[in-house]
């Protein structure tokens, strides 16, 4: 039995003492709705997130509307949440292009998405590795001259669904591109969901021997396996105190064969509440949000905390 919804906090040894959230619902969440949310539903969406005490929550991205059509309100979008004080709101920006909309609305915060697996970044980007690359030298050297903070994201960091398993020396060879570019910080993902705790601490030690230090590394887990918590437990155990999470697991169907789902953000504070490690969130106004999300969207969200502490309501 819990109090009011919250898990005991026993402290884990060596554990970070406080945990920087990436919330990532609103933006990589919402991307993948087969139905367009209206953009005044996402803004009280991100609203509400920062209510509960995120601190960093993804609102949108400049890509062409034409490829993903859910996010083409990103100019009205950003204007409706950009004054929130206190909160950091990064965006995706694909490209240059991408880049201007981005900084002509006062994004300070911007992020690219590479890809660590040839198949992956055809498929995607319809590039190469190293072409995207290239077409990401622009947009970070432009970003950093005008002081904007840069995330770069790593897909297929684990496995990859036509090349099955990554070996670590490919992934770090493109983390160290991103960083030798100039990227502030890099964002490992599972895309797929099939890394284990083992590897995990095996690709953060091997890009600390190559000159990558763990305060530039953010992970970024799908539950595909039911591995997602453990793998931020390993995480966290290599020092990594920055753990991308989707508000009530949104993103991708757990129904969809091949569709993978995000680590839901109350499973995640759960957890990290459980082990004494601080987050500044919430868990009741948070699981509120997702719940009303999930009205919103006209199904219950997947999240096992949600579901839990929703029934004891």
């Amino acid at each position: 039995m819990t109090v009011q919804g919250l898990p005991m906090a026993v402290p884990a040894q060596d554990l970070p003492a406080r945990v920087r959230i990436h919330e990532v619902g609103a933006r990589d969440g919402l991307q993948n709705e087969k139905a367009t949310v209206p953009t005044e539903v996402k803004a009280e969406f991100v609203r509400r997130l920062a209510d509960a005490g995120l601190t960093t929550i993804e609102a949108t991205s400049f890509v062409h509307p034409k490829w993903v059509p859910q996010l083409a309100d990103a100019e009205q979008l950003f204007p409706l949440v950009s004054d929130l004080p206190g909160v950091h709101l990064p965006v995706l920006v694909p490209n240059e292009r991408g880049l201007d909309r981005a900084l002509a609305l006062g994004a300070r915060r911007v992020a690219v998405f590479a890809s660590a697996t040839e198949s992956f970044a055809k498929a995607n980007l319809n590039r190469s590795v190293d072409e995207a690359l290239a077409m990401f030298e622009p947009v970070v050297a432009r970003a950093k001259a005008d002081k904007v903070h840069v995330r770069g994201y790593l897909s297929m960091c684990f496995g990859d669904p036509w090349e099955g398993a990554v070996p670590i020396h490919q992934v770090v060879r493109v983390c160290k591109s991103l960083m030798d570019m100039g990227c502030d910080e890099l964002s490992l993902g599972d895309t797929i969901g099939v890394a284990t705790p083992g590897h995990v601490q095996s690709l953060l030690a091997e890009l600390n021997e190559e000159g990558v230090p763990t305060s530039a590394l953010g992970v970024h887990f799908h539950d595909t396996y039911g591995q997602a918590l453990a793998n931020t437990l390993a995480a966290l155990q290599h020092g990594v105190t920055t753990v991308d999470a989707s508000a009530g697991g949104l993103g991708g169907c757990p129904y969809a064969k091949s569709a993978t789902g995000n680590l839901a953000t109350e499973d995640l504070v759960w957890m990290l509440q459980g082990l004494g490690i601080d987050t500044g969130v919430d868990l009741g106004r948070l699981t509120a949000t997702s719940v009303w999300m999930a009205g919103q969207l006209g199904r219950p969200s997947p999240s096992r905390t949600v579901k839990a502490l929703s029934h004891q309501e």
